[in-house]
């Protein structure tokens, strides 16, 4: 039993990675049965489908794993009203430092690998049929406050240091694939591509994890401001979409 539970704390670890790249590799399979000249170019440009399925595996996944353990995966989202005013403080001062710790090393990497931040940006914005691009880019950003902060700060990180694992390593680890994952949102095959995707969001996952190893009740909190800033995105994505 110890063993398996062992497992499934390294498996939920890369489980989003493996969910990306899984479905991914799916829609590039139907793209070339329907005949398309380059399938797996052509899967990219879908890739908020993508996140929004391994979302709603994740979740489904999460809340079965915490039923396991007689918790409620759902409470993990219950605002504390006796620490309201300074959880929303706290909150307040997470959304100055948001914007720097986001942006700076996005661009920085963008610049150094491709010498033009847009030419990063255009590997990511493609024009999808207008009201996949609304439905799936409105679920998939609600859907990432559900699931990918909770997998890997509020499940593996307290298993990290229930299995003795030090403060930092649980805090790290965590953190390290949290960034990663993004190489898999979309799957290219570049190797400038993928060091920026791999590390662009590193410093941002660092901070998350600190945050939530700190104060794990702030998790309502930074769900909403997770899903704000990818609300953001996917309306540069239906802007571009037909």
């Amino acid at each position: 039993m110890i063993k398996k539970q062992k497992y499934i704390n390294w498996s939920m670890v890369v489980s989003r990675l493996i969910l990306f790249i899984s479905i991914q590799s799916f829609i590039a399979f139907i793209f070339n049965l329907l005949g398309k000249d380059e399938p797996w170019i052509e899967s990219t440009k879908w890739w908020p489908v993508v996140v929004l399925i391994a979302n709603i595996i994740g979740i489904i996944l999460l809340s079965k794993l915490f039923r396991q353990e007689g918790k409620s995966f759902w409470s993990l989202f219950r605002i504390q009203t006796d620490t309201l005013k300074k959880d929303l403080i706290n909150s307040l001062v997470i959304i100055i430092l948001l914007g720097p710790i986001a942006f700076i090393p996005n661009v920085l990497l963008a610049t150094i690998m491709f010498d033009d931040p847009m030419i990063a940006m255009e590997r990511l914005i493609h024009p999808l049929p207008l009201m996949v691009a609304i439905i799936s880019g409105i679920l998939f950003s609600i859907t990432q406050g559900l699931a990918e902060i909770p997998v890997y700060f509020s499940y593996v990180m307290p298993k990290l240091r229930e299995r003795g694992y030090s403060k930092w390593t649980a805090i790290i680890i965590p953190s390290l694939f949290l960034g990663i994952q993004h190489i898999g949102v979309p799957l290219m095959f570049d190797l400038n591509y993928l060091v920026w995707r791999g590390f662009m969001y590193l410093p941002l996952a660092l901070f998350f994890g600190i945050i939530m190893y700190r104060k794990p009740r702030l998790l309502p909190y930074l769900a909403i401001i997770h899903v704000l800033m990818d609300l953001s995105f996917a309306m540069m994505l239906i802007a571009e979409s037909y």
